[in-house]
Parts: structure tokens; sequence; C-alpha cells
């Protein structure tokens, strides 16, 4: 059971049945009375995002959720599959549950999938992705100038920014946290 005391920026608890995650935190002491919470919650099933005060002494329930190892097996339209590798139960996301990471997903690819009361809400992808290139412009040469990058699609259609020497066919790692390109890979 947390109290509005315990709330932070990325804490996950339920109200009315429904998990939220606190998108963002102030702490407000009037003059008088007690203590205030502002925070912006967004409904992690949903995705619906919304302000909430709370007072000092306001209670929660935690949210049963749960983090499972899974792998990306394909796309079906607007929902994409996962397997969960431990019993073989496929469980579906949809593209705005994934958000920006459906640019990143490729066919077998290991995940954690959260899950609140037995249903998918969410995914986590690893730190690093390898992918190929499939489209890049050539390296024009004594094109040194610092800090130049050209765009370059990737096997899953996704186009980022990658240095000149990068060349079409090659494989590079990704920061998915950020979606940047980190080093080539042989």
């Amino acid at each position: 059971m947390y109290e509005s005391s315990d709330l932070r920026k990325g804490l996950k608890f339920e109200i009315d049945g429904q998990p939220y995650a606190v998108i963002q935190f102030s702490f407000v002491k009037p003059g008088k009375g007690r203590a205030l919470y502002k925070c912006k919650l967004k409904n992690m099933v949903t995705g619906a995002q919304f302000d909430r005060t709370f007072r000092s002494g306001d209670k929660f329930n935690e949210a049963n959720l749960e983090e499972h190892e899974m792998e990306y097996l394909y796309a079906d339209g607007d929902s994409y599959c996962f397997m969960n590798s431990s019993n073989y139960e496929q469980y579906f996301l949809t593209k705005n549950q994934l958000g920006d990471a459906v640019n990143l997903l490729k066919e077998n690819t290991p995940c954690t999938v959260l899950m609140f009361d037995g249903q998918a809400i969410g995914l986590t992808l690893p730190y690093f992705i390898t992918l190929k290139i499939i489209k890049s412009d050539p390296w024009a040469k004594g094109d040194t100038a610092a800090g130049s990058t050209k765009p370059a699609t990737l096997e899953t259609g996704f186009v980022l920014q990658v240095p000149p020497f990068v060349e079409e066919g090659e494989s590079i790692r990704i920061d998915t946290r950020n979606s940047q390109y980190v080093e080539r890979v042989k």
C-alpha cells in the first residue's frame, strides 16, 4: 500500500482497478491546510494522460504488474504478437502500446513485456539492438566535416542518422533508449 508521500516520477500504482504511472510530480505546501501532491498520470492500459491532485494521507494500492521475457513473432495489421518463452502463450500489443519501440522491432527479438492482470500492456526492448542497413547513400570522398551524418533505412523501415562511413548492407548497433546509432557490427 502506497501513501501520497511515496509519490514520485515513475511510480506505478492502481486506482479504481486501473494501473497508472506518474509522469510528472510536484509537491505544494500551502500556508494553511494539508500538503498537496500534484501529479500528471498516465493510464498504462489506454495511454490516456490527465492531471490529478492528492492530499497528504491519501492511500493507493500497488499495481499488480509482472514482467515476462518474450519474443516478438510477427505483426498482423495494427497488432503485434509476442510469445512467452517459458509457456509458449501468445499476447498481442497494439501500435499505440508499443510507441517508438515499433520502429526497432524485428522478428525473433527478445523483449520484456509488462503484464497487468494477465493482459499485456507495455514493452521494454533490450538496451541495444543490431539491425541491417538496407538503403544508404554512398560516402563522398573528402566529405570529412566534423559531425556530418547521413540518413540510413534499416530493415524494419526506420530511418536514422548514421556517420558517413557506414554503408548499405552493413549491420549496426542501435541504442533503443534514444533510437541512435552506436557502432558498426562485424
